[in-house]
C-alpha cells in the first residue's frame, strides 16, 4: 500500500499554505499506510546557511544538546524545537564538525536530514496525528513531499518511516518493494554509504545519492535506476530547488499529477487533490511508466 504526496509551489502567493495542503493531502493518505507517516519541507536559507534536522529529542537530552550545539558553533546557530525533532540552522563551515557530534552524542538522538533548504519530520502513529505532533499545518515553503506508511518489510519505527535522506537537500518516498535492495546495499556500502535500517527504499535513496555524487544530474540517476534497480515502485524524490517523480516499467503502483498556473501536485489517489485550489481546473494526469518528471525552481 502506502500513500505518497507531494506539492510544488509555482506561485509564491501560495507559500505561507504549503503546509496547510500538504497536511490534508496527507491526512486524505492515511488508509494507505495508517502506522507512521513523514514529511519534508523545503525552504532555503541565505546563502552560507545550513540547516540540520535531528530526531530523538527528549526532555533528558534537550539542554545538554542544545548547549553543546551552540558551543560547536560559537554561539551563532540557532534551533527550532519541534516535538522531538530539533531543527538547527548553522553557518556551512560547520557540516562536518556538527555531524560528528550528532553521531557521537548517543541517547538515540539520530541525523535526519541537512541541506540548504529540507527540513524533515517523521513519526509512528496516523498520518494526521504526525502532522498535528510537528505543526506541518503551520509551516510555509517552496514544496514538500510526503508519505504514510503501511509497513511491509520491516518494522515500523520512527527510523523506519519515510522520507529518507542520504544527500544534502534530497530526500525520497517510495510506494512499492524492490527485489534486489540487499544486493545493492553490499555494493554501495563497500562505495562508502552506510544505512540505518531494513527498508528498501532507504537503499534506493542511497543509490541515488550515489549517482549524484558522480557528478550526474538527477534526471540521469532515475533512468540509471530503471535499468539497476529490480521490482515495482513509485518513486517521488525532493531536491533542493523541485521534486522528481519515477515509475517502473510496469507501473503498477497508483499514480497521478495534477498541474495548474499555480502548482503541481502528485498523490497516489486523485482524492488527495480534492481540497487544492483551482483543481477542478487542473491538467490531471496519470504519470507514464519509465518517465521521468521533474520540476525545479532554478530551471
Amino acid at each position: 500500500m502506502c500513500g505518497i504526496v507531494g506539492l510544488f509551489l509555482k506561485n509564491p502567493a501560495l507559500q505561507p499554505e504549503l503546509g496547510l495542503l500538504t497536511s490534508r493531502m496527507l491526512r486524505t493518505m492515511t488508509e494507505r499506510g495508517p502506522d507512521s507517516a513523514g514529511f519534508a519541507v523545503y525552504n532555503a536559507l541565505a546563502a552560507g546557511q545550513r540547516k540540520m534536522t535531528v530526531r530523538g529529542i527528549t526532555p533528558e537530552t534537550q539542554g545538554p544538546f542544545e548547549a553543546g550545539f551552540l558551543e560547536l558553533v560559537g554561539g551563532t546557530g540557532t534551533l527550532l524545537q519541534r516535538h522531538d525533532h530539533v531543527v538547527l540552522t548553522y553557518a556551512g563551515v560547520h557540516e562536518a564538525a556538527l555531524r560528528a557530534y550528532v553521531r557521537d552524542f548517543g541517547a538515540g538522538i539520530a541525523f535526519a536530514a541537512s541541506g540548504e533548504g529540507i527540513e524533515l519530520y517523521k513519526g509512528v502513529g496516523l498520518p494526521e496525528h504526525v502532522a498535528t505532533r510537528f505543526g506541518l499545518e503551520g509551516m510555509g515553503g517552496t514544496h514538500a513531499i510526503g508519505h504514510t506508511r503501511m509497513a511491509t518489510e520491516s518494522a515500523v519505527t520512527i527510523a523506519g518511516a519515510h522520507p529518507f535522506s542520504t544527500g544534502p537537500d534530497q530526500c525520497l518516498v517510495h510506494n512499492g518493494s524492490l527485489s534486489n535492495h540487499n544486493t545493492l546495499r553490499r555494493q554501495l556500502v563497500r562505495e562508502g554509504l552506510s544505512f540505518e535500517t531494513e527498508n528498501d527504499s532507504e537503499v534506493a535513496a542511497g543509490y541515488l545519492s550515489w549517482r549524484l555524487s558522480r557528478g550526474e544530474k538527477l534526471d540521469e540517476a532515475l533512468k540509471a535506476s530503471i535499468d539497476d534497480l529490480d521490482g515495482f515502485y513509485t518513486f517521488v524524490v525532493g531536491t533542493r530547488d523541485g521534486f522528481a517523480v519515477l515509475r517502473d516499467p510496469v507501473a503498477c503502483k497508483p499514480a497521478v499529477l495534477a498541474e495548474t498556473d499555480d502548482y503541481v501536485a502528485f498523490a497516489s489517489e486523485y482524492r488527495a487533490f480534492a481540497e487544492l485550489p483551482g483543481i477542478a481546473n487542473a491538467q490531471v494526469f496519470e504519470p507514464e511508466p519509465q518517465r521521468v518528471y521533474h520540476w525545479d525552481h532554478a530551471a
